[in-house]
């Protein structure tokens, strides 16, 4: 457990400077929307483009692997977003909670939890169900959303305003023009890397301090109604997507160590990633900020048992 708390810690402590930043006006009321839309309009693009950029289409080449992990994924959004929109909930809304279930925080998290249990070898498919999270998930959800809002608007023509709203998100059309690089074989130039890297690099940071940011001007009495839809998106998100995910790798004849990646990787915390498109889109944050908190701390326990029960 302690080496799944040396991994974990840096999120709790760059959540906490974001909350002493405001709670100690270091930062004032402005900070948080200015924060949140520099990672959604510099920083995360960048982060989208350099890993799909540089990505080893050889890597990438497992179907049995990435149809376990993105099985239990889309499983998990899908079986969310029907039970909100049955709670009558805005299909933007029921969307966020779908990803919030389901987003699971692959880059932040996933890349030093599985070095330090399944070595480099597990690296490749790490890669593989970060680049299904933060694209295809993340463009899904992104799709809903807009689908939600643009409907709202006039129904006729919902088609075209989606369309046009995707066409100008960064957070879609960052990893569709990256997609260019390794299907022409070219490669990013040195000095543009680097430039990703930097830029890329202050996303999940920054957006956690976001993060704290909110927390530090949220609403108690909000939260206390907030307790079952966010006790429901963990427990979908913390143990029905890894035993999803483990039955498929299972059925698919996963080897050991793909199974065990897909389902370490399954059972990791939310992300950030559903809090940045709360705020963008001004939807209501509490929920998601709830989820990302809890489902880190709830993971500590979930994540070493697992670890401890398959011997490592």
């Amino acid at each position: 457990m302690l080496s799944t708390l040396n991994v974990v810690l840096p999120i709790f402590a760059l959540i906490l400077t974001g909350w002493l930043a405001r709670r100690l006006r270091i930062l004032g009321e402005n900070a948080l929307s200015e924060l949140n839309r520099f990672v959604v309009y510099l920083a995360l693009p960048a982060l989208l483009f350099d890993i799909i950029a540089n990505a080893k289409w050889s890597d990438l080449a497992q179907p049995a692997f990435i149809l376990a992990f993105s099985g239990g994924m889309f499983a998990i959004f899908v079986l969310i977003l029907v039970i909100q929109l049955r709670r009558t909930r805005h299909l933007a809304d029921a969307a966020i909670d779908a990803l919030n279930g389901s987003y699971a925080n692959t880059g932040f998290i996933g890349f030093p939890l599985i070095l330090v249990f399944l070595g480099h070898e597990a690296l490749a498919p790490t890669l593989v169900a970060t680049i299904l999270t933060v694209s295809a998930l993340f463009g899904v959800g992104i799709i809903m959303i807009e689908m939600g809002l643009q409907g709202e608007v006039k129904r006729r023509i919902i088609i075209v305003k989606v369309a046009k709203s995707l066409v100008r998100n960064p957070l879609l059309v960052s990893p569709v023009l990256a997609l260019v690089v390794p299907l022409s074989g070219a490669s990013v130039p040195g000095s543009v890397n680097v430039f990703l890297k930097l830029l890329g690099g202050a996303a999940s940071p920054c957006a956690l301090i976001a993060l704290g940011l909110f927390l530090a001007g949220k609403s108690v009495d909000r939260a206390k109604n907030q307790n079952v839809t966010v006790t429901l998106l963990v427990v979908l998100k913390l143990i029905l997507q890894p035993l999803i995910t483990w039955g498929l790798a299972v059925a698919l004849h996963l080897p050991p160590m793909l199974t065990h990646t897909a389902v370490l990787l399954a059972a990791l915390p939310t992300g950030t990633g559903p809090f940045m498109l709360a705020e963008f889109y001004r939807r209501e944050a509490g929920t998601t900020s709830r989820c990302v908190l809890m489902s880190t701390v709830v993971s500590l326990f979930t994540l070493s048992f697992y670890l401890s029960f398959i011997g490592l």
